[in-house]
């Protein structure tokens, strides 16, 4: 039994050595290298052609130039047990930056709920007016929050609030640009250590580049399986490059 053990391993052994000595294997190997970085390059093009434009056309899409306002009027804390429930009746006016009245205004519900439908997305000023109470002053933009959150205080005096955040979108294309390029980056560097290893040029070139070739994420698994595989094969036929010691 050790001797066939002993013969399977030499068996394995001289079939290894004999197809690292053939041209053939790294041939292959450079192939599916560049095969699988290609992929990498593909996804992204992929990303360059869809991601930002996406970015961008749900920010210029006419349908979004509109949102919808609501939210709800709590009352302010008093004491330690009473506090943070619905109010009821607040007037709530929807008014330019400068406090110019736009004609669009509501009240709240028993729930102290109020809805303010298809309101134009650039920065804009809530007025909240209750009797007894503070009235409250919030900037904001609207669609920036999904839902308002109004605290009234009881007092005879004025609370502003300025919600109006900075917008990220241009920040979100930027990386999703700088995400696809450096995709599309890193899937060329495979295709040249693929290229080197073709024609039998620097190993240390070839394995190097090739494995920056495998964070392009070519079809997420199937290009870097690819390289993985074909830089296997690359480094048993590793003596055959003319470089192979640099």
């Amino acid at each position: 039994m050790p001797e066939d053990e002993d013969a399977g391993g030499m068996d394995l052994e001289y079939f290894l050595e004999d197809i690292s000595e053939e041209s053939s294997t790294r041939i292959a190997g450079a192939i599916l290298i560049i095969a699988g970085s290609l992929l990498g390059v593909l996804l992204g093009l992929l990303l360059v052609s869809s991601n930002p434009s996406q970015i961008m056309d749900e920010t210029l899409d006419s349908s979004e130039d509109y949102s919808d306002v609501s939210g709800i009027v709590i009352s302010g804390l008093s004491g330690n047990d009473s506090g943070g429930d619905p109010v009821e009746g607040v007037r709530v006016r929807l008014l330019s930056v400068e406090g110019a009245s736009t004609g669009r205004e509501t009240t709240t519900d028993s729930d102290g709920r109020f809805s303010l439908t298809d309101i134009r997305r650039e920065p804009a000023l809530l007025s909240f007016t209750h009797p007894g109470n503070n009235t409250t002053k919030l900037y904001f933009v609207p669609g920036d929050e999904t839902q308002l959150t109004i605290t009234m205080s009881e007092g005879d005096g004025e609370n502003v609030l300025d919600r109006r955040g900075e917008s990220y979108q241009y920040q979100s294309v930027f990386t999703a640009n700088l995400i696809a390029f450096m995709t599309i980056f890193l899937g060329l560097m495979g295709v040249y250590g693929g290229v080197e290893a073709y024609r039998g040029g620097s190993y240390r070139k070839s394995w190097w580049f090739s494995f920056l070739g495998l964070w392009s994420r070519g079809m997420i698994f199937i290009g870097p399986l690819l390289i993985l595989v074909g830089m296997g094969m690359v480094t048993l036929s590793k003596e055959q490059f003319s470089g192979s010691h640099d």
